[in-house]
């Protein structure tokens, strides 16, 4: 797992002990190491929507070729608390399955969502953090 300025990448995409981080897109191809980040960033085992009632972080993984990524999204920020956030995980560049930035944007918005970074999260995954506009929170 990649660290930025001396914190693993979990902890610097804002997981912290007690997160409650949610997983969506789970498949064979997903990356055990940024999964295992989470979870021990958060102190706990990611959980899926027969777990929780509410979470604090939705991991999302999505490739070009599965269902509806709008779909995926609205299903990922329904559970979150107010200042909860989507981080989701698409193949970089050159990888099977790699998802344009301009998809992600035209998505996001449709889903309430806004795009506000992108980072590295490993070798073949790269995450996009999404959140809800300040105006659109419940």
């Amino acid at each position: 797992m990649q660290s930025v300025g001396g914190q693993s990448l979990a902890e610097s995409l804002g997981i912290t002990a007690g997160s409650i981080v949610l997983e969506l897109g789970l498949d064979d191809d997903s990356s055990e190491e940024i999964r295992a980040a989470f979870a021990q960033a958060a102190g706990s085992d990611l959980v899926d929507f027969d777990d929780i009632d509410v979470a604090d972080v939705s991991l999302v993984w999505f490739r070009d070729g599965d269902e509806d990524l709008i779909d995926l999204l609205v299903d990922a920020i329904a559970p979150l608390t107010e200042t909860g956030v989507v981080w989701l995980m698409t193949p970089k560049p050159g990888r099977d399955g790699h998802v344009t930035p301009a998809d992600i944007a035209d998505a996001a918005p449709t889903a309430g969502l806004a795009v506000t970074r992108t980072v590295s999260a490993s070798r073949d995954w790269q995450g996009t953090r999404l959140v809800t506009p300040k105006g659109n929170r419940r």
